[in-house]
C-alpha cells in the first residue's frame, strides 16, 4: 500500500460561472479520473470574506453529481505575510474551508507567503506572522474535518522575500497542528532551486516527511526572469518558467523522486496540468499512475526493512 491515495487534474471555470466547470468536469469523469481539485476563486462565490449562499448550493448541487474525491485550490494570491491584507485573507479562507466542507473537500491549499522589495520594515515579523495565521486556520479547518495544505511557491519578482521549500517544512513543522500538511510543487520547488543555486532533491526530501498534498506538472527548473512571452506557447518553446506542462515534457526525474521519498498517509497526487493539454491529459493520468506504483513499491520495501 502507499501512502498516494489518488491522483487527477484541476477544474476551474474560465468566465467565472459553473457551466465551464461543468463541462470540465463531465471530460474528467469519462477520462476515469479518481481526484479533481476545484480552482474555486475562478468562481465568484465569496465576497468579503462571505460565502454567497445561491452559488454554494448551485456548486454543491453541481460536485454532487460525481463520485470525485475533490479538493480545493486557495486564493492564487493568498499570502499570510502580507500585514495590509492578511485580515481579509484570513477570511476569505476560512470561508473557503467551510466551502470544502459543504462539498466534501478535504484538503484545501494555501499558497506560501510573500513580501515585496520594498515591505523591509514588515520583514522581521513575516514568518512569525504567517505561522500564526496558518495556526488559527488549520484550528478552524479541524472542526470542519479539512487539512490545510501549504504550498511552496517560487521568486516571482526581484527583492522578493519568499520562503524556500525547506523553510516551508519548517513553518510546518512550527505551527505543529494535524490540520497543517506541506504541499510539494516539485516544479515549483525546481524553479526556486536554480533561482538560488540549492540542491532540488534536497529541498523537496526536506519537505515528504510532512507532505500531504502533491502538485504535479513538468518543467525544466528555469525562472523566467524579465522575459514577457507574446504567446504562453514561447515560454513553452524555450522552457522558460512554471509552465504546467504534461509530464514528460520537461525534464523533472519523476521516477528518481517517486522511488526515494515517502509522503504522508492519505496524500493525492494531483497533476496541475489543465484543459489546455486535453489530449495529453489521459498519458498523463497513465504516467502519474505509474508513479504511484513506484512509490507504493518503494513504500512496501521501505517496510519490509523497517521489520
Amino acid at each position: 500500500m502507499s501512502n498516494l491515495i489518488a491522483t487527477g487534474f484541476n477544474a476551474g471555470s474560465a468566465d467565472g460561472e459553473l457551466a465551464d466547470l461543468e463541462a470540465d468536469l463531465v471530460r474528467l469523469e469519462a477520462m476515469g479520473v479518481e481526484a479533481v481539485e476545484l480552482g474555486l476563486t475562478s468562481i465568484d462565490l465569496i465576497t468579503g470574506g462571505r460565502i454567497v449562499t445561491e452559488r454554494l448550493d448551485r456548486l454543491a448541487a453541481l460536485t454532487g453529481r460525481f463520485a470525485f474525491r475533490y479538493t480545493v485550490h486557495g486564493l492564487v494570491s493568498s499570502n499570510f505575510m502580507d500585514p495590509e491584507t492578511l485580515p481579509y485573507q484570513l477570511a476569505a479562507a476560512k470561508a473557503l474551508v467551510e466551502v470544502c466542507d459543504r462539498i466534501g473537500a478535504r484538503v484545501l491549499v494555501q499558497h506560501g507567503g510573500a513580501l515585496r522589495a520594498d515591505q523591509i520594515a514588515e520583514r522581521a515579523d513575516a514568518d512569525q506572522r504567517e505561522r500564526d495565521a496558518l495556526a488559527d486556520l488549520a484550528n478552524f479547518a479541524r472542526r470542519h474535518g479539512v487539512r490545510i495544505a501549504l504550498e511552496n511557491i517560487f521568486t516571482t519578482e526581484p527583492g522578493q522575500y519568499r520562503q524556500t521549500p525547506a523553510e516551508v517544512a519548517e513553518t510546518v513543522r512550527a505551527v505543529d497542528n494535524p490540520n497543517l500538511v506541506a504541499l510539494i510543487d516539485f516544479s515549483h520547488a525546481y524553479i526556486e532551486s536554480t533561482f538560488r543555486g540549492l540542491d532540488f532533491f534536497e529541498q523537496v526530501r526536506a519537505m515528504a516527511p510532512i507532505a500531504g498534498h502533491l502538485h504535479v506538472h513538468d518543467s525544466f527548473g528555469r525562472p523566467i526572469g524579465r522575459y514577457q512571452p507574446y504567446h504562453l506557447q514561447e515560454a513553452t518553446a524555450l522552457g522558460l518558467g512554471d509552465l504546467h506542462m504534461p509530464l514528460g515534457w520537461g525534464d523533472i526525474d519523476w521516477d528518481g523522486l517517486f522511488t526515494q521519498l515517502e509522503f504522508l498517509p492519505g496524500t493525492v497526487l494531483m497533476m496541475e496540468v489543465g484543459s489546455r493539454y486535453r489530449s495529453e491529459q489521459p498519458a498523463s493520468l497513465a504516467r502519474a499512475r505509474e508513479l504511484m506504483r513506484l512509490n507504493a513499491e518503494r513504500h512496501a520495501k521501505a517496510r519490509a526493512v523497517a521489520g
